[in-house]
């Protein structure tokens, strides 16, 4: 009787191995497509509202710059030796100031309400 024992361990175990490793192999996986999400009602993609970044090479720097609508509002220099610095205009009439870092607490949000 004590060989038995042993034998329907192993034979048990051996069982339920030889069951599970068929149910996994007998329901296959069906993966279907993820839909595609619609914007949210009243935000049409405007490609317009995209920015679009222009790189340039003036001399030994690199300039990048950033505009929406056409309206250039951000200038990224980058000199060949040294850390970037940024030309922004935070109001919009054309007049660039020097900043070293943009960082999200010193940038207010100016959002257009209308346009005409």
């Amino acid at each position: 009787m004590s060989i038995s024992r042993p034998l329907s361990a192993l034979t048990l175990s051996l069982t339920l191995t030889l069951g599970l490793a068929s149910l996994v192999q007998a329901a296959p996986v069906q993966l279907e497509p993820v839909p595609v999400i619609p914007p949210p009602p009243g935000m049409a993609q405007d490609p317009a509202l995209e920015p679009q970044i222009t790189i340039l090479q003036r001399g030994h720097d690199r300039v990048e710059e950033f505009r929406v609508r056409g309206k250039l509002y951000l200038i990224k220099v980058t000199p060949p030796h040294g850390t970037p610095y940024y030309l922004l205009d935070p109001t919009g009439n054309g007049q660039f100031q020097r900043m070293n870092e943009i960082t999200p607490n010193l940038l207010v949000p100016l959002w257009v309400l209308f346009s005409f």
